[in-house]
């Protein structure tokens, strides 16, 4: 039997397979007042399969927003809205946790009444942000000063409070791929000279007062963290020899809460560490050793690279994307070893039930066999 369908326990979590679907923006919510929609609902519900599904990114004030059609967690509105999504996962016995978000420097003006967005330093990450009319370029970020830090904080626990009243079954925290935790990880992006900038503890600084906050809305080991140390010329992160340490420092003393997990993304492609000196071809296998939380390891992995990494100890749970998005049945298909959907890349943020709701099911595609 693949381990991947076995149960395993993530802290307070128990699943009942190891296949975890990984956190994935799809612009459905509403753009008004940011709440989850009927049609999420269902979305999640017919992924429920999974051993946990970790929602997408949920930011958790108007300061955080980076996208369109993205949900929030801060008013009693999205409260209710995402109520709706986690008792259509419940009903079909699923588990599932709210990744809690902060875009930080990527966002761009119009998303805050033509004011610039908020980072540790006011450095320009000279990306381009997808806005309904098209790409928009970012601009240099407002530096947060400390009053700002201690109000984003607060807000994190508020987004982990209204979690809990929503009825999600844990929280992750989304401290990678660029956004405001990374953003005071790495050196590119954090040259402050105070108490939240320049060693790996002090860079981390931010990261843990929102961990400690968080921890006194929900049980320790219900709070999960995201980690892509090797996110590398991509949302203007930089890999340099800061990295490495920096991650270390924040594994080790996160080893001190008895988190529920660490999910861990492994390099996109062998092109995101070539040729850098300061890069992991696996991140899973350095940083295993140092982890004494359960791990869940991501990263274009198909089911035998995930299954393997988990008979090599390298993990606890696998989490997939784009597996999940076109195979609401993913478990299912892994356990026949059936062939999978493929994803229509077009209909990722467009919106609408197509290439949301539509994908087929392995049991409607025998019907169609038979039927044929």
């Amino acid at each position: 039997m693949l381990k991947l369908l076995t149960p395993c326990r993530l802290g307070a979590l128990e699943l009942r397979n190891r296949i975890v679907m990984a956190p994935l923006t799809r612009c459905r919510a509403d753009n008004d007042g940011f709440v989850p929609t009927d049609q999420m609902a269902r979305y999640y519900a017919q992924r429920a399969s999974a051993g946990l599904i970790v929602s997408e990114g949920a930011i958790v004030s108007p300061q955080g927003r980076g996208y369109p059609f993205t949900p929030g967690i801060w008013s009693e509105a999205q409260v209710a809205g995402w109520r709706k999504v986690t008792d259509a996962v419940h009903a079909e016995g699923g588990l599932i946790v709210c990744q809690l978000w902060h875009c930080g420097r990527l966002s761009v003006p119009a998303y805050h009444q033509g004011e610039p967005p908020v980072a540790p330093s006011a450095i320009n990450p000279n990306w381009e942000m997808f806005t309904p009319q098209g790409l928009a370029k970012t601009v240099t970020p407002h530096a947060l000063t400390r009053a700002d830090i201690a109000g984003i904080v607060a807000d994190f626990a508020r987004g982990a409070a209204h979690a809990r009243a929503a009825g999600f079954d844990g929280v992750e925290i989304h401290s990678s791929n660029g956004y405001l935790f990374h953003q005071f990880f790495s050196s590119c992006s954090n040259v402050r000279d105070d108490e939240y900038g320049g060693s790996p503890e002090n860079r981390a600084r931010f990261f843990f007062e929102v961990l400690e906050a968080v921890g006194r809305e929900l049980p320790f080991d219900r709070i999960g963290f995201r980690l892509n140390p090797m996110l590398n010329k991509f949302h203007g992160i930089v890999v340099d020899e800061h990295t490495v340490p920096t991650w270390e420092y924040i594994i080790r003393r996160a080893n001190q809460y008895g988190l529920a997990y660490l999910h861990l993304t492994e390099p996109v492609s062998p092109k995101q560490i070539e040729g850098n000196p300061h890069g992991l071809a696996d991140v899973g296998q350095y940083f295993r050793p140092l982890a004494t939380m359960p791990l869940i390891s991501n990263g274009n992995l198909t089911r035998e690279t995930g299954e393997a990494r988990l008979q090599g100890n390298l993990c606890d749970a696998v989490a997939y994307g784009k597996a999940w998005i076109a195979n609401p049945d993913l478990v299912e298909r892994f356990a026949h070893d059936a062939e999978l959907n493929v994803p229509d890349v077009d209909t990722f943020y467009q919106g609408g039930e197509r290439g949301y709701l539509d994908y087929p099911s392995l049991s409607a595609c025998s019907k169609s066999v038979r039927l044929g």
